[in-house]
């Protein structure tokens, strides 16, 4: 499903019921929608998923439905907490996928839904926004008075907003796109978007306030959902370094280190990535990667060691717990500060 998760089926969902399946994290990365980079990242995917799995949890707890069943610990689904050492498999509760039938970039979501009746995947991602960071996309769809801040440009640091922005984007097209409230309504189905941006929110505020604990800022993130027979349950995975952003005393602590980093080490490879989406889009294609012209080098091997320090170290300061033999994570946070 994803360039960083293997999906393992064991009882494919139906048109009546969900199956069962998990997701193995790997310690694969992807930035600009590339897909799987040259490098892996150590203990990256274990961090992922012991995050993950404690967010799940905690949404449950608060009556939020999941497809979430337990990370799998010697061949068993268990609570996170009986996992005595880090975590690759989460157990989940598996929806339909329908193919999105699609000519060049027009997708069809009138088949997709025909296809799906009541049980599916919907094909939306649910984003949202506590602060502007820099690198976030909002940057170049909007103005900072857009979004009640008393600035005429966006400064050069993070931005706080005065409330939390939800937004909603394409699941499976080949670029992700940002769509009006009416066109989410119309490609969520049957799933209705007020409650998936209640349901978003809801989700947003848990993680804000355990990374809040935990010494840290929640920036940004985003939720997927499954419609299943009239209730929607949260899906994919929720509250890591990669589907959210953190930072902890000002520096990033996400995905975005990396991004960050290829923007100013190889700034020719991000160029032409963003040449190759622009040519795809004036030409109708899908699939931008057959028109980019450059690969993406490999990271060094002190970059790779920093950033696993930080997947780790940040897991286990939010976990409250020393799953992963990691650095504390102010030593973490001043190593990725210095890439």
């Amino acid at each position: 499903m994803t360039s960083v998760k293997e999906f393992r089926v064991e009882e494919p969902a139906t048109p009546d019921r969900l199956g069962r399946g998990a997701f193995v994290f790997t310690d694969d990365y992807s930035v600009f929608d590339w897909g799987k980079m040259p490098d892996a990242i150590p203990n990256k995917g274990a961090a992922l998923c012991a995050m993950g799995a404690a967010n799940f949890e905690r949404l449950e707890a608060e009556g939020i439905a999941t497809h979430y069943r337990g990370v799998v610990a010697n061949g068993e689904t268990r609570p996170l907490a009986e996992a005595a050492t880090p975590p690759r498999e989460m157990a989940i509760d598996l929806t339909r996928v329908p193919e999105l039938p699609h000519e060049g970039r027009t997708y069809d979501y009138d088949a997709f839904h025909a296809e799906a009746g009541d049980n599916y995947l919907i094909p939306l991602e649910i984003v949202f926004r506590n602060t502007v960071p820099v690198g976030s996309s909002l940057r170049s769809r909007g103005t900072p008075d857009e979004y009640g801040l008393p600035v005429g440009e966006w400064p050069d640091e993070p931005v706080d907003l005065p409330e939390p922005v939800v937004e909603f984007s394409t699941k499976f097209e080949e670029s992700d796109r940002y769509l009006s409230r009416e066109e989410a309504d119309r490609i969520a189905g049957a799933a209705d978007v007020d409650e998936l941006e209640a349901i978003a929110r809801r989700v947003n505020d848990l993680v804000t306030g355990r990374a809040a604990e935990a010494g840290l800022v929640h920036e940004d993130g985003k939720i997927e959902c499954c419609y299943v027979d009239g209730e929607v349950l949260v899906a994919d995975v929720v509250g890591t370094f990669d589907e959210n952003r953190f930072s902890y005393d000002g520096q990033q602590l996400s995905k975005e280190v990396v991004r960050q980093y290829h923007k100013r080490e190889q700034p020719e490879w991000v160029e032409a990535v963003a040449t190759a989406k622009q040519r795809a889009k004036e030409r109708a294609v899908a699939d931008w990667r057959e028109l980019c012209e450059m690969e993406p080098a490999p990271l060094p091997e002190y970059v790779v060691d920093a950033v696993r320090d930080m997947y780790t170290a940040g897991a286990n300061a939010y976990l409250d717990r020393e799953l992963f033999d990691a650095p504390a994570l102010p030593t973490a946070v001043e190593a990725v500060r210095e890439l």
